[in-house]
């Protein structure tokens, strides 16, 4: 299954349980970004190294927050593909977030 038709699919079934429309607007933008990222490439033949290079790389221009969404869909997206049976293996299982420093409130 090519990743854009894993994405359709994971979409779908994401809106049937009703996440948020901000929720799913923000991983379509993910989406688009990581299959671009991938030149549509078969789910099933990315790795867990592919994932670390495509974060490695995207890490130069991000702050550590948007980092952190970006491997949020990236965990979301993969364990839903394994659990549905797409890939035998969740690349993104043991990929871990950044440390996000904490916002102190404005008086």
């Amino acid at each position: 299954m090519l990743l854009s038709k894993a994405w359709e699919t994971y979409e779908s079934d994401k809106r049937i349980e009703g996440f948020s429309p901000q929720t799913l607007k923000a991983y379509r933008l993910q989406s688009i970004l990581l299959i671009r990222y991938f030149d549509d490439l078969k789910i099933e033949s990315i790795t867990t190294t592919h994932l670390k290079e495509y974060l490695a790389k995207s890490s130069e221009n991000l702050k550590p927050s948007s980092l952190a969404n970006r491997i949020r869909f990236m965990k979301s997206l993969f364990r839903w593909s394994h659990e549905e049976g797409h890939i035998r293996k969740n690349p993104a299982a043991k990929i871990k977030e950044p440390k996000v420093g904490k916002r102190i409130p404005k008086v």
